[in-house]
């Protein structure tokens, strides 16, 4: 018994299905993958620190984006909706609708147990041919935590942080931004 061949997708094909949807769907080497519903820590936290970026950043020449705009990553070949992104200067689109954005400067993913190895791993990989992308930023909301990397030189330099009174540094756009900021009312389980 054979099975059924997958269906792989031209960009076009995903870009037209994509923007009809109901739902959004993410896009890698021909694959279309519907995005889940998220939870009600992860949308807190996604929202609490696209406005803390969104506050930092109000008197600059910089955009903050929340899920709902997609992102071109790994040269045309993967599209994102990362929880957080942010474009300094004119934002470059993919094309005259505008829902796709190709040069972001610091990305931030709120992790969820189903996705997390996933965000970490091959979502990054794609993230990293992004050349404009200086920041990635993974969030955890089972417990704060805080993953970081800075492209420097070429280079990912990775830092943690644990503490919930520490603060992200994110030096591309030098701002800084509390971790109680971040994880504003949000209980996790040893709370």
């Amino acid at each position: 018994m054979s099975s059924q061949p997958k269906h792989s997708y031209s960009v076009e094909e995903y870009l037209a299905l994509d923007r009809e949807a109901e739902y959004k769907n993410e896009y890698v080497a021909g694959e279309i993958f519907a995005m889940g519903g998220a939870s009600p820590k992860h949308v807190l936290i996604a929202g609490n620190t696209a406005r803390e970026f969104g506050n930092r950043l109000r008197d600059t020449n910089c955009q903050v984006y929340s899920a709902d705009l997609r992102v071109q990553a790994d040269v045309g070949n993967a599209y994102h909706y990362p929880d957080v992104a942010v474009v300094c200067g004119r934002p470059e689109y993919l094309d005259k609708r505008k829902d796709t954005v190709t040069n972001p400067l610091v990305i931030v993913e709120v992790l969820s147990p189903a996705t997390r190895n996933y965000d970490r791993g091959d979502k990054f990989a794609s993230y990293r041919r992004l050349d404009s992308l200086r920041e990635y930023i993974l969030i955890a909301q089972e417990a704060c935590h805080v993953e970081h990397f800075v492209r420097k030189e070429g280079c990912w330099e990775f830092t943690e942080i644990d503490d919930r009174l520490g603060n992200l540094m994110v030096p591309t756009l030098d701002i800084v931004i509390p971790l109680t900021e971040i994880y504003a009312k949000v209980e996790f389980l040893e709370d």
